[in-house]
């Protein structure tokens, strides 16, 4: 049996069509730049995590080209099936376990700077026992979500893109008799709050919500991306004359 299979879930970055809601305060282009530099650093950390097979799971199909240079070495990548978003996760995790995968971890590509303890905990917690492993977010989803069995009722009726995700996901493992496993508290960047978030967790302040000594990952290219806007305002902010 192969090892457990660490997925993350991305979109291909294109202006206007990725983290439309940080549109203002970023420009769609920049928007795109950030959502691939948060994809190379979620990438990186489940490699230099190692202790699992690492894959992107992507769309639009047909885009893995686009792709590709964001991943290091060594991932293997499938297209998303159609569908809503539970549909989509259901053919995922059926697809890593008909691979051959004895587990499956689903991380999403909004969280950047996700502690690598949080990572090693997921792979750990999943390969134990048939139970249901959860990052739960700041904002009512989820970061993550093991298992080392397909259930597909814990990704259908859930109110997707909402602060219940996480709840209702929880409730319906419960409901199915499943242990919930459920890791420490992270955050997603969805819109110009948590972008705050991050830009402050950069600088050196830990989410407030974070757990005490939980260390986030150092997220080097979304810190390179930041900086290169930062350095964008100031060259176009106006210049006070004094006469």
């Amino acid at each position: 049996m192969l090892p457990i299979a660490v997925a993350i879930v991305c979109k291909i970055p294109l202006p206007g069509q990725s983290k439309t809601r940080l549109s203002p305060p970023l420009t769609p282009r920049q928007c795109a730049q950030l959502s691939a530099a948060f994809i190379r650093d979620v990438a990186q950390s489940m490699n230099d995590v190692a202790t699992a097979s690492s894959y992107a799971i992507y769309t639009p199909a047909g885009s893995e080209r686009d792709l590709l240079p964001l991943l290091p070495d060594g991932f293997r990548t499938m297209p998303q099936a159609d569908g809503d978003l539970g549909s989509r996760l259901i053919r995922m995790i059926r697809d890593l376990f008909i691979a051959g995968h004895r587990g499956v971890v689903l991380v999403n590509a909004d969280s950047p700077t996700l502690p690598h303890a949080i990572l090693r905990d997921a792979i750990a917690m999943t390969g134990r026992t048939d139970n249901v492993v959860i990052g739960p977010a700041h904002d009512g989803g989820y970061t993550l979500i093991g298992l080392s069995r397909p259930h597909d009722a814990l990704f259908t009726d859930i109110d997707w893109s909402t602060s219940r995700v996480y709840e209702q996901t929880r409730a319906r493992a419960l409901q199915l008799r499943l242990p919930v496993v459920e890791l420490p508290l992270w955050y997603d960047i969805d819109d110009a709050h948590y972008l705050a978030v991050l830009e402050q967790e950069l600088a050196g302040s830990p989410p407030p919500f974070a757990a005490a000594g939980l260390a986030g990952a150092p997220a080097p290219h979304t810190r390179r991306c930041l900086a290169e806007f930062a350095a964008m305002r100031s060259s176009h902010a106006p210049v006070n004359v004094v006469r």
